[in-house]
């Protein structure tokens, strides 16, 4: 998208003054080098004047058809419903794959079924699992609001867990379960939501980010996984409508 300068008329065509993406090899359609190259260097023709093309052009014209950028894939249909005690496997598979090899969960050892079940049938109201699934049914992740303290003066405050099946990251599946977890909030009357999340995992940050959450604070080492201290950043999100 930028302006460059295309020299002809010597072996091959150069780009110079280009800014943007340029082939180096030295066997590309563009000639031997990327930048501005002396006209003595030139050979097989005299150096024709400076042409100037959007390079986005040059390239789209020129680049071989194994290298034409792929379309971004089209998001697939998100549902969001309630969880059921049949959905027990699944969503414990999603979980024990963070439990095993992410710092997402602090939890050390995978559940068992039976965990799994008991955890999803003591879940009710505000604070019931919710799924989400594709088109065809399947099962791709899941979220839960849960009370954020015993103490009675915290009932207005909750937390969040939100956990998508690593095969389908970046399809905004997370986004929908956030927005729904949002929205369970809202209509359950509480006033704040609070995350905390390991302090690297920029994904799920910046997730929360993108619907309204902010950080205030970093809790430092507070936690030990895979032989390393762990951070917690600690967002909030504040329902004021």
């Amino acid at each position: 998208g930028c302006q460059g300068t295309v020299l002809t008329g010597c072996q091959g065509t150069v780009l110079t003054g280009c800014r943007g993406t340029g082939l180096m090899d030295a066997g590309a359609p563009f000639g031997p080098r990327l930048g501005r190259v002396p006209a003595q260097e030139c050979t097989g023709g005299a150096v024709k004047p400076p042409r100037t093309f959007p390079c986005s052009a040059v390239l789209s014209e020129r680049m071989p058809s194994d290298q034409t950028p792929r379309r971004r894939e089209t998001p697939p249909v998100v549902s969001i419903r309630l969880a059921t005690i049949d959905d027990a496997e699944v969503v414990r598979s999603i979980y024990n794959v963070e439990v095993e090899s992410q710092t997402s969960t602090f939890d050390l050892t995978p559940r068992s079924i039976e965990q799994q079940r008991n955890w999803l049938a003591e879940r009710s109201g505000a604070f019931s699992a919710v799924v989400a699934t594709l088109e065809s049914g399947e099962v791709v992740g899941f979220a839960s609001l849960s009370p954020y303290k015993d103490r009675a003066a915290y009932r207005t405050t909750v937390e969040d867990s939100v956990y998508v099946s690593r095969r389908h990251g970046r399809l905004g599946i997370g986004a929908a379960l956030m927005r729904h977890l949002v929205s369970m909030a809202r209509d359950s009357g509480f006033h704040c939501v609070v995350a905390r999340i390991e302090a690297g995992s920029e994904a799920s940050r910046a997730l929360h980010e993108a619907v309204g959450f902010e950080l205030v604070g970093v809790e430092r080492q507070v936690g030990r996984k895979f032989g390393r201290w762990l951070d917690v950043a600690v967002m909030q999100l504040l329902i004021t409508d």
